[in-house]
């Protein structure tokens, strides 16, 4: 363990963790770009077949998201995650071998994208239960900040890549980055060799016994309860923005693959300076203040999502972006310390498998229902739907105990997390 003074880049297993999150980031960023292309150029797709692959991405998330917190915390959670990150590998590359034999279906990418959400649930929730065996308490706010970084990184660079991978090899074999970046993640991950706590032992409690205590925690803790709330719309609409937006960018403002990579990545920046400043940001304003705060003033920035144009005008698509990418990765860095500070180490895998069912969960609904509006109404009214979700995200934090508080309240002992071995 790094001592506490000496900040988080100082320990090697940090950075190999940060070095396999910038790795699998920037393939899954590719395929950001490149899945949707897939459906909506290479096989002719229908906004809400579109929609429904978005929706196939997540569902994992209400399939096997409350079970897949108890079964983390029932093993160590560094070989959860390198496993994870070789079925998505596998999974992933099915697809340019599909294509490259001419077999290539809606019904391949529906399942490729259900196998990798599944595998994705459960390196997330190890994810973030893993952390704090890596660093002390202290450090943990600088710790997912130096993680948001890299993933905001990996947006800047990713789509633009992406974009440029799918005009020079065509939108199937551009996955062949995802699936690489991924494998890679995994040997990076296999290379941490701080000692991981043994898991808990068994109590005899049942598994159903046990996900109700991670459903209890957050539903007990008021301001948990409007976290989950208030990250449940902004995903719900965010899903609805991701299922439209290439059917959006292509049909509606017709830009090409590398332009529309070259937006995602621009929009991309705002998370960056997000990562980049949500300490400061936090120190300034307040660690409890700064979760609400930036929702509020971030998210009337989406109403310039549907005003954009052919032309010129599409830049406000990306502006837009820009903007709600920086609130909500403040917003993510803020909320997402303050569970892991709050959380015993024995819940966490549970905590952050309930708050994830939770606010992930609405995302295949998003996705269906921005399918839908755009195959009734048209891509730009689904975008204009989204734009007005997103001024309702810090409307249930407004109203939790978050907004009397300027920082943080401490714990209290009996619900604090114990010292961490490694």
């Amino acid at each position: 363990m790094t001592p506490d003074g000496g900040g988080p880049l100082r320990n090697r297993d940090f950075r190999l963790l940060l070095a396999g999150a910038a790795t699998g980031q920037l393939g899954a960023q590719v395929t950001l770009v490149a899945l949707p292309l897939v459906a909506v150029v290479e096989l002719d797709a229908s906004p809400f077949r579109t929609g429904l692959l978005t929706a196939a991405e997540t569902a994992a998330f209400l399939l096997v998201g409350l079970p897949a917190g108890a079964w983390v915390d029932r093993m160590r959670r560094l070989p959860v995650l390198v496993r994870a990150d070789v079925v998505r590998a596998v999974a992933m590359a099915c697809l340019p071998l599909a294509a490259w034999a001419g077999v290539l279906t809606m019904t391949q990418l529906y399942l490729v994208a259900l196998v990798t959400g599944v595998a994705t649930v459960f390196f997330d929730v190890a994810h973030q239960s893993y952390l704090p065996a890596l660093l002390p308490r202290e450090q943990l706010v600088s710790g997912n900040g130096a993680l948001e970084t890299v993933r905001s990184s990996a947006q800047v660079a990713g789509p633009g890549l992406g974009g440029v991978l799918v005009q020079a090899a065509g939108a199937p074999f551009a996955l062949v980055a995802d699936a690489a970046g991924y494998l890679l993640s995994a040997l990076f991950l296999r290379g941490v060799r701080t000692p991981e706590p043994p898991p808990a032992p068994a109590t005899g409690a049942s598994l159903r016994a046990q996900v109700g205590e991670g459903l209890a925690f957050v539903f007990g803790h008021p301001a948990l309860r409007m976290i989950a709330c208030s990250t449940a719309v902004a995903n719900f609409f965010g899903a609805m923005l991701v299922a439209v937006q290439t059917v959006f960018l292509v049909r509606v403002l017709e830009l090409p693959a590398g332009v529309i990579g070259l937006m995602m990545s621009a929009s991309a920046v705002g998370g960056l300076a997000g990562a980049l400043s949500a300490g400061v940001l936090a120190r300034a304003v307040g660690r409890a203040r700064v979760i609400w705060l930036a929702p509020a003033a971030t998210g009337p920035f989406a109403v310039l999502w549907p005003l954009a144009g052919r032309g010129a005008a599409a830049v406000w698509f990306a502006v837009a972006s820009a903007a709600v990418f920086f609130g909500a990765v403040v917003y993510n860095v803020a909320q997402v310390s303050f569970r892991q500070l709050l959380c015993p180490a024995e819940l966490l895998g549970r905590m952050n498998a309930t708050l994830r069912f939770l606010v992930w969960g609405t995302m295949p609904f998003g996705a269906l229902v921005g399918g839908a509006v755009a195959d009734a109404a048209g891509p730009r009214a689904a975008v204009w739907m989204c734009a007005a979700g997103f001024l309702l995200v810090p409307v249930p934090l407004l109203l939790s105990p978050l907004r009397r508080l300027r920082d943080l309240p401490v714990p209290a002992a009996a619900h604090a997390p114990g010292p961490v071995a490694g």
